[in-house]
Formats: C-alpha cells, sequence, structure tokens
C-alpha cells in the first residue's frame, strides 16, 4: 500500500537521521536538534536534518575533518544496517549530500582522490561494525523510535534518550 511505503520511508529516515545525531554525540558533538520535518526554504528538498554544535578549541583542524566524514557517513551506514543491505555510500542518490559532506571533510586530509575515495570506503566499513554492536544499535534505535513518534527532538531529549546508552 502506499501508506505503507510512506510508513516504511519515514522509519529509514528516522535511522539515518539517529545516525547522524548518535555519530555527532559519541564523538562529543552537541546535537540540537534531530528532525524528518525539515524546513523545505533552505536549501536541498532534504527529508531529515540534524543540527549540531561542535566544542571549540579542543581539537585540530584534522581531528574535526575525520569527525565531519564520520557524521556524514553514519547516516547512510545506519540506513544500510536498519535495511539489510550493505551499499556503497555513495551510489544511492538519497546519500549523495552525505557523501559530497564526507568527501568534502576528507579532502584537507587526502588530496589525492583515489586515496580520498579508499579511505571514505575504509571508514564506513569500520562504521558499519561500530554502529551495529548491540548497545550503539539499541541506542540508534530508541533514538529513531522518538523521532518517528514526535517527528523533531531538542536537545534535552536527545539527551535524555542517549543517556539511558552511555551507562
Amino acid at each position: 500500500s502506499s501508506l505503507g511505503r510512506v510508513s516504511h520511508c519515514m522509519e529509514e529516515t528516522a535511522y539515518h537521521e539517529a545516525g547522524h545525531a548518535f555519530m555527532a554525540s559519541y564523538l562529543g558533538g552537541f546535537v540540537r536538534s534531530v528532525t524528518i520535518e525539515p524546513d523545505r526554504d533552505d536549501g536541498p528538498n532534504r527529508l531529515g536534518d540534524v543540527q549540531i554544535v561542535w566544542p571549540s578549541g579542543r581539537m585540530s583542524a584534522k581531528e574535526f575533518q575525520n569527525k565531519l566524514v564520520l557524521v556524514a557517513l553514519a547516516g547512510p551506514v545506519v540506513e544500510m544496517i536498519y535495511r539489510g543491505e550493505p551499499l556503497h555510500p555513495g551510489f544511492v542518490a538519497e546519500w549523495a549530500d552525505d557523501w559530497r559532506k564526507a568527501w568534502d571533510a576528507a579532502e584537507p586530509i587526502l588530496a589525492d582522490q583515489q586515496k580520498r575515495l579508499a579511505f571514505l570506503e575504509e571508514t564506513a566499513r569500520e562504521l558499519y561494525g561500530l554502529l551495529h554492536r548491540d548497545q550503539h544499535w539499541a541506542a540508534i534505535a530508541a533514538l529513531a523510535d522518538h523521532i518517528l513518534a514526535h517527528e523533531t527532538l531538542e536537545t534535552e531529549e536527545i539527551q535524555e534518550i542517549l543517556a539511558v546508552w552511555r551507562r
């Protein structure tokens, strides 16, 4: 049914955005909000959005770029796990923006395009293993469930949900 497809698409989007939010939080970022109902007036037509603030002055430029790569790839990787399909994040149209963000963030680290591609592919593989771990997957699933229930989560709700899994 059409409703079933919409519902399934919303679930995939919720997991995708939960992946970005979880990874940002895991890496020490401050997740301001996560939504599956983004504003349609600020750029490309997106299905979801995560607003992240990074602590200033506590990391090198390379460390910051690495964190941007991990957060960008986390959404597609979580969606792969959810779908049970280990796809290449660079070849799925819906993930093109995430792949571009990861590619751009990795450029200052690796100017050579072949090495950058290999780095991003290896990073995606490592993320797959990390995010598939039971405790991480449980936190991501809890976050996705709340996103589906409320469409938008703010900082306090996100921290409360993830705090349960940090113990």
